[in-house]
């Protein structure tokens, strides 16, 4: 592929898309709204890190059951109900959070939400319909890209939420709460209003039919999907026990406090959003797609190794936010290049089931994440950053096996 092919690739139009990715930001600025709170939640109800680890991850737990069912009712009905179904769901738990004056109504609020838990699986199968393969790989970046700009925004409002107490002190999220489901409430109009379907019944019931005509309809069964999941399921273990007590670590580890925190967090954001737009682009034209995951995926190996030194040596904030950016730059490489990689490998009619799967890695590694992440800290940060460099390596040895998209399979089958 040529470096003016890919070049043109990056300016590729999908109008249709644009409102998706306006929802998903909002959706992930209200979860990310919450994560910087949790040092004030454990003072408040007087727990501990490992607790705030357990909440965090509760609504992934929960998820990994929700998620595939999410994606099989989307390939059955259609992707626009079935998400505005689901994203009804999390602005339900997102006003108990805010109403929640007790452990156990915050443990409600997440385990509500995770039983909603279908926005991901679901938004990744429209995506997956609307974008042909060719270009699949950069709008999977997108993901990254909003979480990078959720990033950026969420710990300063967060901050500036939590310093008024509209319920008083017994109700430590009480307004960042009920902005997270105001903003919830949002992306639900935006789904109703300017969402189209992309997964019509005619498509649906066409499909059908060609599959139960089809003489080989265990091609979905690959060898290959099983391959690219459990790669994929390395790279979100060891991402997510970075992501997972974040907020955490800096306290614990590094001596912030809940300002502190904020402060860094903005920092790290805002340079997360200048490293990726400065030089993803340039990445992907000068090395490809394949040499970019390898890259990426090696960058988050280094980096994870340099926490564990960093936590255990020379714990500065300023060194630490350093290395946040270079993870961001390692994810924007490798991440969405991955979910690319495995929606190749299922028909359009198992799209939402095989996102669902995806999503339920994505649970189970942000159930790991928060309450491993702290006992592993906790004993020794050294043992925290090589588990994480562990599952890292995982995925980049991998990378190094060619994996035949299935667009290619079905070609070379007719062609037989």
């Amino acid at each position: 592929m040529s470096h003016r092919t890919l070049s043109e690739r990056f300016k590729s139009n999908y109008p249709q898309l644009q409102p998706l990715w306006i929802g998903l930001f909002i959706d992930i600025l209200g979860f990310y709204i919450i994560i910087p709170l949790l040092p004030s939640i454990r003072d408040t109800f007087n727990t501990n890190d490992v607790m705030m680890g357990i909440l965090v991850s509760i609504n992934a737990i929960i998820s990994l059951i929700s998620a595939p069912i999410w994606g099989r009712l989307s390939d059955k009905f259609g992707r626009k109900y079935t998400l505005f179904t689901a994203e009804s769901g999390t602005c339900l738990a997102f006003l108990i959070l805010s109403l929640s004056n007790s452990l156990e109504l915050l443990f409600i609020s997440r385990v509500i939400d995770g039983i909603f838990g279908g926005n991901f699986p679901i938004t990744k199968a429209i995506i997956t319909d609307r974008v042909p393969p060719k270009d699949r790989s950069i709008q999977m970046t997108n993901f990254g890209v909003v979480h990078t700009l959720a990033g950026v925004i969420a710990p300063g409002l967060s901050g500036f939420l939590s310093y008024i107490p509209i319920f008083g002190p017994n109700y430590p999220v009480a307004l960042p709460g009920l902005c997270a489901a105001g903003l919830s409430l949002f992306t639900m109009i935006i789904t109703l209003f300017y969402i189209e379907e992309s997964w019509v019944k005619t498509e649906r019931i066409k499909l059908k039919q060609e599959n139960e005509n089809n003489k080989n309809p265990k091609i979905n069964n690959s060898k290959d999907i099983r391959y690219v999941l459990t790669q994929y399921t390395f790279h979100t273990i060891s991402f997510m026990l970075y992501v997972g007590p974040l907020s955490l670590f800096s306290e614990s580890i590094l001596g912030l406090d809940k300002l502190g925190t904020i402060i860094m967090l903005e920092i790290s954001g805002i340079s997360r959003a200048i490293v990726r737009y400065k030089f993803f682009k340039i990445t992907m034209v000068k090395l490809g797609e394949r040499k970019m995951a390898k890259f990426g995926l090696f960058i988050l190996v280094l980096c994870f190794i340099s926490i564990g030194f960093l936590g255990l040596l020379y714990p500065e904030a300023w060194v630490f936010i350093i290395i946040m950016v270079l993870i961001s730059y390692g994810v924007s490489c490798s991440r969405g290049l991955l979910i690319s990689k495995s929606t190749k490998t299922v028909t359009p009619d198992k799209m939402g089931l095989l996102n669902g799967y995806t999503t339920t890695i994505d649970s189970s590694a942000q159930a790991l994440g928060p309450s491993l992440g702290p006992f592993l800290y906790l004993i020794n940060p050294l043992l925290y950053g090589f588990s994480m460099a562990a599952f890292a390596s995982g995925a980049f040895l991998m990378e190094y096996k060619t994996i035949i998209p299935l667009i290619d399979k079905i070609k070379n089958e007719k062609k037989e």
